[in-house]
């Protein structure tokens, strides 16, 4: 705990009774009070941050509870205290200032079960609680609400009667592997080097083992990472052992409080996001915008104007319109169009245009029809460059010039056939936008590890996730397939072993066939096909009418965002 609160409360006394010696306004209707306690929690005592507005009264609480410390929360909790909440943050099991060991995932839900009971049993509730929180702390929220398989169900005293989830790592399982299996090592070995056994944080610690090693994550075995880092982390090996997915998406759609669940389209875990929303079974809201996993904190370069939120204040107003019951039922929501000012609703998506690989029209061969996956030169996932003059390691397609600007908003996917000539592969579709300088932005990758029969022919499908990007005049559309995408992921080894333990690689040759193709879903009515054939005559004018109208049709102006999130 922060230095002169460490014996600021006993075990188990009212937070209330001990304020701190400040008391501050922060952009709300009242002072502030800020007051310390230590929550009981199964054999461990939970270090808890409580800020109350300076009024007598009780008031309905926030509660955030966190593994990246509590303090570093505290002007957050002063703005939901100046807007007439008790807001109370807390360190999870096993960090900074709280008791116990830290296993992540393992004990958030009884934790937080307690920490929901002790908030209701004190003076200053009024007996309704948010469970807010980003990144893992969304994963502390959701399961408060659901539950998980160690615990029962959460009754009426220990649940939240809403759910603020914000870029959700939503289970052991999502954060560490994609769908299909792959592992997803940079984020992993990043986020463990600076968070995983140890009671503080260091958020640098990949970067400065990378700066004196900097074949750090070539390495193998992947299993070994402590030994390279230089200190114990005896809970690695079981990072890659999570296989049951999508358990908070499923116990969600039996959830009766409010969701509002936010994400960014550069988030990692944007999937698992909209999964969230689409799944909740309570009345549901989405915000999607244009930005990374510090939200709007972490702009992507497609962002604009338009896009610049105040999402403490959104919070707040959506809180106090889902504890006052005022949100309609199902699901609803806002995107943005990323390269435009506009916000769309997720509910209406466009039509799906196919684009066919090894066509004039379409996605044109530039090279690589046939190319080898070597894990010893692995296809980087940190460039964008391509270098043809050596042994292909990916098939190139390219689309000519987009005449007119394209608007993507919806699912995408690539579809293959394909073979390998090893029995395990992993096949990877990167989908780049080049712009008329050739400069490359990435939009899309999608990953699946296929166990077929070696050197034989197999049709699948590479989901690519969810687009919302206007694409300018001028793009060319670029897709890459590839055996490796590393170090964002694990290289496959190509030899059947697991390739968190593998320590021999082996190439894999592969071969594309042109057949397959790329498919986007577009919005309003754009005849991307005739887009793209440059041969015919486009009404150019008309195209850019119809797009405004549509435009002025379906956009969410900033007040009725509000709205379409807050009603």
């Amino acid at each position: 705990m922060p230095a002169g609160e460490s014996g600021a409360t006993a075990h188990g006394r009212r937070a209330g009774a001990t304020p701190s010696s400040g008391r501050a306004r922060c952009g709300g209707t009242w002072p502030i009070v800020r007051t310390v306690a230590q929550v009981p929690a199964d054999g461990a005592r939970l270090a808890t941050e409580i800020q109350l507005p300076d009024r007598r009264g009780t008031f309905p609480a926030v509660v955030i509870r966190t593994p990246y410390d509590s303090r570093h929360h505290r002007a957050e909790a002063r703005a939901w205290a100046g807007h007439g909440f008790a807001a109370v943050v807390q360190d999870v099991r096993g960090r900074y200032g709280s008791e116990g060991d830290w296993h992540p995932y393992r004990s958030e839900a009884a934790d937080g079960a307690a920490t929901l009971r002790w908030v209701r049993e004190q003076g200053w509730c009024d007996g309704r609680v948010v469970a807010a929180g980003a990144s893992y702390a969304a994963y502390c929220a959701l399961v408060a609400a659901v539950g998980d398989d160690t615990t029962p169900a959460p009754g009426p005293g220990t649940r939240p009667d809403a759910v603020i989830a914000a870029v959700p790592a939503i289970g052991p399982a999502e954060v560490a592997r994609e769908p299909s299996g792959v592992e997803r090592l940079l984020g992993r070995a990043g986020w463990w080097a600076a968070h995983g056994d140890r009671p503080d944080s260091d958020p640098t610690a990949l970067d400065k083992a990378l700066t004196e090693d900097p074949w750090l994550l070539e390495h193998l075995p992947i299993g070994d990472l402590p030994d390279r880092l230089g200190r114990r982390m005896p809970s690695w090996p079981g990072v890659w052992d999570a296989c049951h997915r999508d358990r908070i998406v499923l116990r969600g759609a039996t959830a009766r409080p409010p969701l509002l669940a936010v994400g960014g389209t550069r988030d990692p875990f944007a999937a698992d996001t909209l999964r969230l929303w689409r799944g909740w079974g309570g009345p549901a809201r989405l915000l999607l915008g244009p930005w990374g996993h510090g939200l709007t904190a972490d702009p992507a370069p497609e962002a604009r104007r338009g896009h610049r939120l105040n999402l403490g204040e959104l919070y707040i107003r959506w809180a106090r319109a889902a504890l006052a019951g005022a949100l309609a039922p199902g699901a609803r929501g806002a995107v943005a169009l990323g390269g435009s000012e506009h916000w769309f609703s997720p509910a209406g998506e466009g039509p799906t245009t196919g684009w066919e690989f090894g066509t004039r029209t379409g996605l044109r061969l530039r090279h690589g029809q046939h190319f080898v996956a070597d894990p010893d030169r692995p296809v980087r996932s940190d460039r964008l460059d391509l270098d043809p003059r050596h042994t292909p390691d990916r098939t190139v397609l390219l689309t000519p010039p987009l005449p007119r600007p394209l608007d993507l908003l919806g699912g995408a996917a690539a579809r293959l056939c394909a073979a390998a000539d090893t029995p395990v592969a992993d096949w990877f579709v990167r989908l780049t936008a080049l712009d008329p300088d050739g400069r490359a932005e990435p939009l899309a990758l999608g990953a699946v590890r296929r166990d077929d029969p070696a050197d034989a022919y197999h049709e699948f499908t590479v989901p690519l996730g969810y687009l919302a990007r206007r694409i300018g005049a001028g793009t060319r559309l670029r897709v890459e397939i590839a055996g490796h995408h590393f170090p964002a992921h694990a290289r496959n080894p190509h030899t059947g072993e697991n390739p968190v333990a593998a320590t021999r690689l082996r190439p894999s040759r592969r071969t594309v066939r042109m057949g397959g193709g790329l498919s986007l879903t577009t919005r309003g009515a754009l005849d991307t096909a005739g887009a793209l054939d440059t041969a015919g005559a486009l009404d150019t004018a008309g195209a850019r009418g119809a797009q405004d109208t549509a435009d002025r049709a379906a956009r969410v102006a900033p007040v009725s965002l509000v709205q379409e999130i807050c009603t």
